[in-house]
């Protein structure tokens, strides 16, 4: 869990992945032919096969916020980066690029039962003034929510697990791959949350045979919450539907065999929000055979995702026995 931990906590807001990136990249020079990155920031690994083009893609950036006004106090106003919760995000701690920490609060009068705007809402970094602000954080500078990452039994308790559980299933993926009758192509890509920027021109050049996004999704296992019929401990997520997609159904057929067949838990997923690097894949060029596993995480877009680790084992073990595997598509 060493990986995981650095993974999660490293601050990659959407078009800021370059730690993250340089954290990978390290992880697995030494089990790929080649790794490099394009202008958006994508990190591309690959590891030379004889067979069809296979690609696989994990998103590596994170919602945050960004700094765009500093008033004569000292106080911050912002925008969101992605989809950010503003109700998870209040009275939370953040984290500028800089190392600056701050607090993001609501302006004392506001009554958050009429709704929560941008505009009601600031971030304290402690500065008296302007100036001082100034000196520490900039309009334009991005900061990520700050989320400890704990193991409490089974479960993993963190910021970030979209898409870091997503990331780190690639690249134990990568280290445990000894044979692949596939030419494969790993995508660790830039500014999905930002509406799935990053794969589009990777998937472009590539032009893959199949291609399968690595990322998590919601659980239907908590009070009252969206219905679906996802767990957290049944296993990884083979996706069926988002919003994005509708995935093929000769390869998640294959897919789901391999699973029975290796003794891997998983479970449907059909889910009608979200949105997936599977839904640019299916759709670049003359559009790839495309599919999709999840990683089951609870309260996604908070400092606090829930991920249960047999899942992520789960995720690895499908993704190295899928590069293993001559499969036909019915």
């Amino acid at each position: 869990m060493e990986l995981l931990t650095r993974l999660t906590q490293c601050s990659a807001v959407s078009g800021n992945e370059e730690h993250i990136v340089s954290i990978i990249k390290d992880e697995i020079r030494d089990y790929v032919d080649e790794t490099y990155t394009d202008n958006l920031g994508n990190l591309i690994a690959h590891k030379k096969g004889d067979g069809k083009r296979l690609l696989f893609a994990a998103h590596t950036d994170e919602i945050g916020i960004m700094a765009n006004y500093i008033d004569d106090c000292g106080y911050i106003r912002f925008a969101c980066v992605g989809k950010v919760n503003l109700y998870a995000a209040l009275y939370q701690r953040v984290r500028f690029s800089s190392d600056v920490y701050g607090v993001v609060c609501c302006d004392a009068k506001h009554d958050i039962k009429n709704g929560l705007k941008t505009k009601d809402m600031y971030i304290d970094i402690g500065a008296s003034s302007k100036e001082e602000a100034l000196s520490l954080v900039s309009p334009g500078d991005t900061a990520s929510f700050c989320g400890d990452f704990r193991i409490s039994g089974d479960k993993i308790i963190s910021k970030a697990l979209d898409n870091r559980a997503g990331v780190y299933s690639l690249v134990q993926a990568i280290k445990r791959i000894n044979y692949n009758s596939f030419d494969l192509y790993f995508v660790f890509s830039s500014q999905k949350e930002l509406g799935l920027r990053g794969v589009k021109p990777a998937v472009y050049n590539i032009n893959p045979d199949i291609a399968i996004s690595v990322d998590v999704t919601d659980t239907g296992d908590t009070p009252n919450c969206e219905v679906n019929d996802i767990k957290l401990g049944s296993g990884v997520a083979v996706k069926i539907m988002d919003k994005s997609v509708i995935t093929h159904k000769g390869l998640r057929n294959a897919i789901c065999q391999i699973a029975k067949d290796s003794g891997i838990d998983y479970q449907y997923e059909i889910i009608t929000f979200r949105d997936n690097d599977a839904g640019a894949m299916q759709t670049i060029r003359g559009g790839a055979v495309t599919g999709a596993l999840s990683v089951p995480v609870r309260y996604i877009h908070t400092p606090c995702e829930t991920a249960q680790i047999s899942d992520i084992n789960a995720c690895i073990s499908l993704i190295c026995e899928i590069c293993k595997k001559d499969f036909i598509l019915v």
